[in-house]
């Protein structure tokens, strides 16, 4: 069922646990998820990096958003950290009803201005604005951003943001890290209780991969409704298809596939079991769920 990204972040506050989003480059990602969510009853988002979309181009919007409609619970597909109005408008273009307005490297003047207009264009559409103040840190998909670049999100400065920008959800910096985490995670709950009180508006939590699950836990309880993953996932389909080659180079491709998608199912459903989602579809199947996914193509 493709459904709504409001609907699902709202849905997830309300009941106190948090959507898994998921980077996906291919069929192989877009199945390992959706059977995922499917085996576990639990409601998800399939996210494409601006890397991945200049890759699969509308093709691979195409296959998400038939998955997400072909599928028997609520998942929404996002565009995830767009720096460009160009490929925000061809995300829109192509079908998109949720997109990532990253303007967190810009500074706080700039970002504030590139959001609001990207999320006037988005509105416009029918589609669902995320932003992002603060810089995270490390390395994902070609982007990286050093330690000392990176910063943390003030309370103060979010309130005015959301109101300036009127985003849908808000992705803050409380110390995790996009990529591998190289020491233990250090969030600041203090800064995250601050924000959540301050903003009337969804929390996102970048850089999921590698939080433990107490992290998670208190993260939620925190006021978090979406976690984005990447690495894990990429690294678990990556590895298998190093070892199945390695085993044997002559299997057949198709089995190849399947390895590289059961390989990354076990880690997307340890990941909706932190998150709390599993078992969680029928909280979406409300009596507006038909509406909320026609708003949603």
């Amino acid at each position: 069922m493709l459904c709504s990204t409001r609907e699902l972040l709202e849905t997830s506050r309300r009941n106190v646990y948090a959507i898994g989003a998921f980077n996906i480059y291919n069929l192989e990602g877009v199945r390992a998820v959706v059977d995922s969510a499917e085996a576990n009853f639990s409601p998800v988002m399939l996210q494409i990096h601006p890397s991945a979309l200049s890759y699969g181009g509308t093709g691979l919007v195409a296959l998400c958003l038939e998955a997400a409609r072909a599928s028997t619970v609520p998942i929404s597909v996002h565009l995830d950290h767009s720096t460009s109005e160009k490929a925000i408008r061809a995300a829109l273009d192509a079908g998109m009803k949720s997109i990532m307005a990253d303007g967190s490297h810009l500074p706080y003047a700039e970002n504030l201005a590139f959001t609001k207009a990207m999320t006037q264009l988005a509105h416009a559409r029918g589609a669902a604005i995320e932003a992002e103040i603060g810089r995270i840190s490390g390395t994902e998909d070609g982007l990286t951003v050093a330690e000392k670049e990176a910063k943390m999100t003030d309370p103060v400065q979010a309130v005015e943001f959301v109101k300036a920008t009127g985003v849908d959800a808000l992705a803050v910096t409380i110390g995790n890290v996009h990529g591998e985490y190289k020491s233990e995670p250090r969030l600041d709950f203090k800064r995250l209780a601050a924000i959540r009180a301050a903003v009337d508006v969804p929390l996102v939590l970048h850089g999921a991969s590698g939080l433990p699950p107490a992290t998670i836990a208190q993260s939620i309880q925190l006021g978090v409704c979406k976690f984005n993953v990447n690495t894990e996932v990429r690294q678990a389909y990556v590895s298998n298809l190093a070892q199945s080659l390695q085993n044997s180079p002559l299997k057949d491709l198709l089995d190849v596939m399947q390895s590289g998608i059961d390989a990354m199912q076990a880690v997307i459903t340890d990941k909706l079991e932190l998150f709390g989602s599993t078992h969680k579809q029928h909280l979406h199947q409300s009596p507006y769920a038909d509406m909320l996914a026609a708003s949603a193509v």
